[in-house]
């Protein structure tokens, strides 16, 4: 296993559609693995083949379990790492329902987040890293966080999804973030 460079905004290769994985092979286990490794190293909740150069349809997820907001934040307990990992193969949204809205980022523009609206509640098939069918009922941040990696597959962004004028404000500030980033 290794950590693998995440490709950051405006790389163009974010932008392509996603390839078909024919088969479930050691290659592909290989680059799950890598993938997993590397969505942890970035501290991420997920990540699509695409933003580590790879155009093939795999993307892995690890959503923490919600928190006890009544808990106060110096008394929660860490999330745990790997117990809601998922890492799907070929994974296609056949249910959407709702909507809601939630403040997201993305490992390829570090430093900004904005309120995307989405389906509050999808269903998944897909095939999972042994290449057996799976089908995922999810709502709330998994929900969310399906639908965002989904779209990397097909080379979308969550700024894809603002309005022009939030769009604008959202990549100014990344930017901002990045030149300060260089300068350091």
């Amino acid at each position: 296993m290794s950590v693998r460079k995440i490709l950051i905004y405006p790389e163009p290769f974010l932008r392509k559609k996603a390839e078909p994985v024919e088969r479930v092979d050691s290659a592909v286990k290989a680059l799950i693995d890598d993938m997993v490794e590397t969505m942890y190293y970035g501290r991420g909740l997920g990540l699509a083949a695409p933003q580590v150069g790879v155009c093939k349809r795999v993307i892995v997820l690890d959503v923490p379990e919600s928190r006890d907001e009544s808990v106060p934040e110096e008394r929660r307990p860490e999330p745990r790492k790997g117990v809601n990992l998922l890492k799907l193969v070929n994974p296609e949204i056949i249910e959407a329902s709702g909507e809601i809205r939630f403040e997201e980022g993305c490992l390829s523009l570090p430093g900004v987040t904005a309120e995307v609206k989405r389906a509050a509640e999808v269903v998944v098939r897909a095939l999972n890293e042994d290449g057996e069918p799976v089908k995922i009922r999810a709502d709330g941040l998994l929900a969310i966080a399906l639908q965002h990696e989904i779209d990397h597959l097909d080379g979308i962004l969550f700024i894809d999804r603002l309005s022009r004028l939030k769009r604008n404000m959202v990549l100014r500030r990344f930017k901002k973030a990045m030149m300060a980033e260089k300068a350091l």
